[in-house]
Parts: structure tokens; sequence; C-alpha cells
């Protein structure tokens, strides 16, 4: 069976990356740790080693509820410690009297100190608080030059994994019926608004999936995508669950309240 039917045309890299990686457990018996992966991403290598007798795949991004986290692929054998995930906690107190920061404020920061955004977990910021998870080989850059955010002084520092203030995300998931898995069938769909105005905020750039831009009103949605659209929030596709007799699709969504 060609396994790459099964996904899109532009995720068939990190499918060999996938594969490679468990190659690579299977022939040398040492573990294989990833970068932090989106949901999507998480889905893919489960997908990929999750029935695998040889291998087993662990996941871990810092709570109960990350969203983005870091598989840890091991010999079947091997059991693991959450340190083994190579995380780190940073953590940084603001005056919320003075300015207002957002998950936008803090992502831009990390990312402008020359960063790739595969190692940096789930933000959370929330009561003059800024908490982030990121890979345990950054973290020092991090403390020395993330001292400013949105031009207001910071000063990050290392926290137990234990003291991470996580805010789960609560979905709200429903059932529908969508004639096809287009993006623009798909927001239709969830977001209640016509097929003209889901084509347009897609040919307005206003609308991501997995933290991409997306500017193709054909793009097909696949299980677990993250969609966002500018103004009206995040959903998902949490599941495809077949078709009706009059060959629709039978989907699960959710959205993120």
């Amino acid at each position: 069976m060609d396994i790459y039917q099964h996904f899109r045309k532009e995720e068939h890299a990190f499918i060999d990356q996938v594969l490679s990686w468990k190659d690579d457990v299977n022939r040398s018996y040492r573990n294989k740790l990833t970068d932090f992966l989106d949901p999507r991403q998480q889905f893919i290598v489960d997908s990929l080693t999750g029935k695998n007798d040889d291998v087993k795949v662990w996941q871990f991004g810092g709570g109960r509820h990350s969203e983005r986290q870091r598989a840890l692929i091991t010999p079947f054998y091997e059991q693991v410690q959450q340190e083994d995930f190579g995380l780190c906690l940073l953590q940084a107190s603001y005056q919320e009297k003075f300015s207002t920061l957002t998950h936008r404020d803090v992502l831009g920061t990390f990312i402008s100190l020359g960063l790739k955004r595969d190692k940096l977990g789930d933000i959370q910021v929330s009561n003059g608080l800024i908490q982030m998870i990121v890979a345990d080989e950054i973290a020092k850059f991090v403390v020395l030059q993330m001292t400013t955010v949105k031009r207001m002084k910071i000063s990050m520092e290392e926290k137990p994994l234990s003291a991470y203030r996580e805010q789960p995300s609560v979905w709200n998931e429903m059932g529908r019926t969508v004639s096809s898995l287009r993006l623009d069938t798909v927001l239709k769909e969830i977001y209640h608004v016509s097929r003209k105005e889901a084509s347009d905020y897609i040919k307005k750039q206003a609308v991501k999936v997995n933290f991409k831009l997306v500017e193709d009103v054909k793009f097909q949605v696949c299980e677990q995508d993250i969609i966002s659209v500018r103004s009206k929030g995040r959903s998902k596709l949490v599941k495809i669950e077949g078709k009706t007799k009059k060959d629709k699709f039978k989907v699960v969504v959710a959205t993120l309240k």
C-alpha cells in the first residue's frame, strides 16, 4: 500500500523524515527526540509508527493539554521519563497596568531572535505572567537574549515544569456533513458563513491551516488540521467518520470556546 496517498503532497517530506527516524531507532536501538510538532504532525507520527511493534512513540509538551509537543521514538521495550523530552519552562512577569501583552507579541519576539518556531512549544500569557515551554538546548540563549517584549523590559528565568500554569483550551465539538473537504466548504460549515464569504476570507489571506497561510480555496482539509480565521477564531477538523448515502462526508469539527 502506498502510504503517501493518505497525505498531502507537501507532507511527503515530513513523512520521509518520520520513516527515517523510525528506521534509525530500529537499527541503532537509540531514542529519537523530535522538535515540537503541531497537532497535524503529531497525527502523522502516530499514523506511521503507532501500530509498529518495533518502536513506540511518546509525546509530551510540558502539560496535560499541550498543543505543541515533542515526540520521542524509542525501541518497544523502552520506558521514558518526563526529563527525556528535553523541555524547559521559562517565565517572566510584567506589569499589566502599563501594557497588554499577547501570545502573538511573545511569539514575534522569540522569532526575532533568529530561532526556529520548532524549538518553541506552548505559550501562556495572562495575569502579568509569561510562560513558555522551549527545547532545553536553547533555554539559556533565550534567557540571555529575550529581554524585551513589545518594548517592555522583562527578565526570563528557568522554572521547574511543575510551576507551569497551564490554561487548557476548551473545544466545542459537533458533528457536521460537508459535500467536500475543500477549505472553503469546511469553513462554510464551521463558521456559518456563505460559500462566497468563506472564499473571500481565504483570498484575502485571512485563513491559516496548521499556522501556515493558505490562499487556495480548493485546499483539502485533513484530520487534526488546526484552522484559524482572522477575527473569527480557531477551529479544527477532529475526525472524518466516513460518507453518507448521498456521498457527503460525515465529520466532527470543533471550535475554540
